[in-house]
């Protein structure tokens, strides 16, 4: 009888283990990974809307206004300075700095 109780003890040990590490993988699932991948997600949508004439910063931290949106969808041309054209991929473009940048100061008049 107390090898039976005992056995009993140890199957539900076994599934409280399971539980654990079930519960350890869904916070890492929703507290890490879920949050980083809709955050490339938008910078993925970010990245792609960019048209002519929007103010941007590369992840180096250089500022520019896109100028040229070439054919390949991966490159744009970036003026830095007037008459100064710089060819950046697009995963290159900072999606928070070129948000801040363009709520901190009004564009340029056309």
């Amino acid at each position: 009888m107390n090898a039976h109780l005992i056995l009993l003890q140890a199957e539900g040990a076994g599934t409280m283990q399971l539980i654990l590490l079930g519960g350890m993988v869904l916070v890492f699932y929703f507290f890490m990974i879920r949050p980083q991948a809709q955050k490339a997600k938008k910078a993925k949508s970010f990245q792609d809307g960019l048209q002519k004439g929007d103010r941007i910063v590369t992840i180096a931290g250089i500022h520019g206004v896109v100028q040229k949106l070439n054919d390949d969808n991966s490159t744009l041309m970036m003026e830095v300075s007037p008459g100064s054209y710089v060819k950046v991929e697009r995963s290159a473009i900072s999606m928070e700095w070129s948000q801040q940048i363009n709520k901190a100061t009004p564009a340029p008049a056309k």
